[in-house]
């Protein structure tokens, strides 16, 4: 799992050091930089980010009020918070917001190695609850978070850099690849059966050497992959 994060501070020694740090952990990737937690405010409604880094005490606004606007701002999936500080009396604020992790600096690399430790398992555990172990997904779509229940899912189909998922009264599209779309399901109940489409076993009514029909709708089926589909329908 590799994490998209970026870092919020105002000292460009001290986000250095963090920065430096995270760059010898290969869960890591650093999408952004900011000095100030208004800059990162554009950066969080555009970008989808798994983990803020950040120092709290900022002028205007702080890291607790950047916290509310992403926990209020409904084109934002709240990303896991670590807090780096020489404040330590922020640190029973910071568990009132239930963030990860509060780290004192100067930020010691064994120390924040067993954050992200944290975090990382923390949110396998939520996508394997949103996910394969659920009767439902999340999905963004129109920078909104969507809850979508499986067996109202009928096939995904392949649009570029996007997949447009269809259900049974509406469709989305989302910004993802189909093979990175094709790990959040459930193999037992979706099957890839060509490079651009994706059904819900469940909706196939018919098939014959080339299509695939669900509520005749005729959708292309590989060559390859029919003795798979073949093997899916029987069990």
């Amino acid at each position: 799992m590799i994490l998209k994060c970026i870092i919020i501070d105002n000292d460009p020694l001290q986000r250095l050091g963090t920065l430096n740090i995270i760059k010898e952990n290969i869960s890591l990737k650093v999408i952004g930089e900011f000095s100030s937690a208004i800059e990162s405010k554009l950066f969080l409604q555009n970008n989808q980010v798994d983990l803020i880094i950040m120092e709290v005490n900022f002028p205007v606004l702080n890291g607790f009020d950047l916290i509310d606007f992403c926990n209020n701002a409904k084109e934002i999936s709240t990303p896991k918070i670590i807090i780096t500080s020489h404040d330590e009396s922020q640190a029973f604020k910071a568990f009132e917001y239930h963030i990860i992790d509060f780290i004192s600096k100067p930020v010691n690399k064994n120390r924040f190695d067993k954050a992200i430790s944290r975090v990382i398992y923390e949110m396998k555990i939520t996508n394997n609850f949103q996910g394969h172990d659920s009767e439902h997904i999340f999905v963004k779509s129109n920078l909104k978070k969507r809850k979508i229940y499986l067996n109202e899912i009928k096939w995904i189909e392949a649009l570029g850099d996007y997949v447009k998922l269809i259900t049974n009264d509406k469709s989305f599209v989302i910004l993802s690849t189909m093979k990175a779309f094709e790990k959040e399901l459930p193999k037992k109940i979706f099957l890839r059966i060509h490079k651009s489409y994706i059904v819900n076993l469940k909706k196939v009514e018919r098939y014959d050497s080339k299509h695939v029909e669900i509520e005749k709708i005729k959708l292309p089926l590989s060559r390859t992959r029919k003795s798979e589909l073949v093997q899916a329908l029987d069990i």
